[in-house]
């Protein structure tokens, strides 16, 4: 077993008194999730894990809608280097499942809370897009929820799932939202890019009913990589690659597409009509922020000086005040440019159980980059932007 690092004495004396939440982590949902809650007369319709070739993968009806869940952590606590997944269920570590089990982890890690997202579901929920029966994804959608809701409650308030919502119909997305937040508890949703889901755009009324609860109510909405339409990053990869290079660049390309999503946001005038509204782009890093603002910065007075005139503030006025971002791995910007992207607008993550997740020791990487911030001002990166955000209480 990997020993960890987390309570040696160099991290130990940076993180005095900072309760570490993690801002992006994964939950692989287990083989009977949605069979064992499913409505009368729906059980059949519903996701379930199928062996084939030796290979875990889930199935709606006979239609192969993914791999078991993109986990590389071992049920004997290695980490798998060449990989997207393992293969099987029973070669992953329980933590990717069993809440026992990932509490147990977060221990040994330095962890107070983690936000989690699904792994079969689709990290914005877009499996379950692509279904032609209504009351059956919204069924799924409703299952995971209920689930995630279990998951909250049984960690005490520890492990945070973030809602997913039916995006195809804008009164249910708003009605889901509602529910899962008032009724389940759980402190926000994720979403993605409305092309994913055939639907209009968020500046249209569409999804009006959803954006004025997510404000009123103080909701943060999601975007995780995977969700956005910007690159196509698998297709922009070479042809004659393997897969491993392949996924280390497509990978690349996946955090920079979250522009997209981002970039739409400051120049809509959302943020005019909806003050209260907060947006989170999630594994996607925070390097390219300062020169992406730049960029947007320069080409609407250069390119869109009409267009933008209805705005009331900057881009980067907008982003200072709505967005916050994950980063995890990067060394050269939490070191270097963190004041040029905001203080109180960076969150930590460690991507568990991703492949490129900080396993096992991401608190001596935090400390390492973000060594030279003030005690405060690591204590907000840390600890107080996440907790403000979606309202966790650290005890």
């Amino acid at each position: 077993m990997t020993t960890l690092k987390a309570d040696s004495p160099e991290v130990s004396a940076k993180l005095d008194d900072i309760s570490i939440i993690d801002c992006d982590s994964h939950w692989n949902e287990t083989p009977d999730l949605w069979t064992s809650r499913a409505p009368a007369g729906m059980r059949d319709k519903m996701p379930r894990l199928r062996r084939v070739n030796n290979e875990d993968r889930w199935f709606i009806g006979d239609t192969d809608v993914g791999m078991m869940g993109a986990t590389v952590v071992t049920k004997e606590l290695t980490k798998i280097h060449d990989r997207v997944s393992l293969e099987r269920w029973e070669d992953i570590d329980p933590a990717g499942y069993d809440v026992t089990a990932r509490l147990q982890r977060m221990d040994d890690a330095g962890l107070y809370a983690q936000i989690v997202y699904p792994n079969a579901a689709g990290f914005v929920g877009a499996t379950f897009a692509q279904l032609e029966d209504h009351a059956l994804r919204l069924a799924c959608v409703k299952i995971y929820n209920d689930a995630a809701a279990e998951w909250q409650e049984s960690s005490g308030n520890r492990l945070l799932p973030q809602a997913l919502i039916p995006p195809w119909d804008a009164r249910e997305a708003a009605a889901e939202a509602q529910r899962c937040t008032e009724e389940l508890g759980l402190r926000g949703v994720t979403v993605g890019d409305p092309a994913l889901f055939g639907v209009p755009g968020y500046t249209t009324e569409h999804w009006a009913p959803f954006l004025d609860y997510c404000n009123s109510a103080r909701v943060p909405i999601n975007f995780h990589i995977g969700g956005t339409r910007g690159i196509d990053s698998f297709s922009a990869v070479w042809d004659d690659y393997g897969i491993e290079k392949h996924l280390a660049l497509a990978s690349t390309l996946f955090y920079l597409a979250n522009w997209a999503t981002i970039g739409n946001f400051l120049i809509s005038g959302l943020f005019d009509k909806y003050q209260n509204l907060k947006i989170v782009s999630v594994e996607s890093g925070i390097g390219w922020i300062p020169f992406a603002l730049d960029a947007l910065e320069y080409q609407i007075d250069e390119t869109a000086p009409n267009e933008t005139r209805h705005l009331q503030r900057r881009p980067t006025e907008y982003f200072r005040d709505h967005v916050s971002a994950c980063f995890w791995f990067e060394k050269f910007a939490p070191a270097r440019i963190i004041e040029a992207i905001g203080v109180g607008n960076v969150l930590f993550e460690t991507d568990f159980p991703h492949p490129t997740c900080l396993w096992p020791d991401a608190l001596t990487h935090a400390v390492d980059v973000l060594g030279h911030l003030s005690h405060a001002d690591r204590k907000k990166v840390l600890q107080e932007n996440a907790a403000a955000l979606y309202k966790i209480e650290v005890k």
